[in-house]
């Protein structure tokens, strides 16, 4: 019975996300897209955690990682496509453009689909990322409408058909560069191995607690540009 758990644990924890993500397109379609954010948040939750549980189950698997690829692709994939597709949709239309450029959405589908491809198989990124991370990425995207719900404000920034294309340029590009990015993996307690870690984690936590949602964009910058000085300045070399 033990075996089985340990077997089949991170596996089914990766089915949950998978699930969250399908619920959270629905959502998406059905023009809940607070519901659907939130689906995203509680995939990513689900994909950290499959892979804790695998680490420390020691049952890693082909298919366990075959099957989270696959979850990562609907919940951070194809649901932030459909996200910013409903938002495209809320933005005021501009005659004769505004038809197409909603679309441009599920750019971020394709794009992410290239960025877990190139994971799978880049021996690189197997302690650190190259290009940013599909569930940073989703993240990031479900934090626009719940912005939009905290400030809104910022609803005439955000829902701009111009804003929310450059937006998507944008994102294109970082899933699929060459940009070398700290993995929030801790190997061990080491205070100066994980510095940056640490660093990341009490920003992260600050800035959330007082800022919320609105917080979630300026993390990720953190997150890029602390990982660009840890590869900068310390020991620690960039892949490949």
């Amino acid at each position: 019975m033990k075996k089985r758990v340990k077997k089949h644990l991170p596996n089914a924890i990766t089915c949950a996300n998978l699930f969250s993500g399908c619920i959270g397109i629905v959502f998406a379609f059905q023009d809940n897209l607070l519901v659907a954010s939130y689906a995203i948040f509680l995939a990513a939750i689900f994909d950290f955690f499959d892979g804790f549980a695998s680490r420390v189950l020691n049952s890693y698997s082909f298919i366990g990682k075959d099957l989270d690829s696959l979850a990562d692709m609907v919940s951070f994939g194809f649901l932030p496509s459909a996200i910013l597709y409903e938002l495209f949709l809320k933005a005021p239309q501009i005659e004769h453009v505004s038809n197409y450029l909603c679309y441009l959405a599920f750019s971020i589908t394709v794009f992410s689909a290239l960025r877990l491809a190139k994971f799978n198989n880049d021996t690189r990124q197997s302690d650190s990322f190259i290009g940013l991370p599909t569930p940073a990425n989703a993240i990031f995207i479900a934090s626009l409408p719940l912005i939009i719900q905290q400030y809104e404000v910022l609803d005439k920034y955000i829902l701009n058909p111009y804003v929310l294309t450059v937006l998507i340029l944008v994102m294109c590009t970082l899933l699929v560069s060459e940009l070398p990015l700290m993995s929030l993996k801790f190997k061990n307690r080491d205070f100066n191995k994980n510095i940056f870690r640490y660093l990341l984690l009490l920003f992260s936590a600050i800035l959330i607690l007082f800022f919320k949602f609105v917080a979630v964009p300026v993390v990720i910058f953190i997150y890029i540009t602390l990982s660009l000085i840890q590869f900068k300045f310390t020991n620690d070399k960039v892949p490949g």
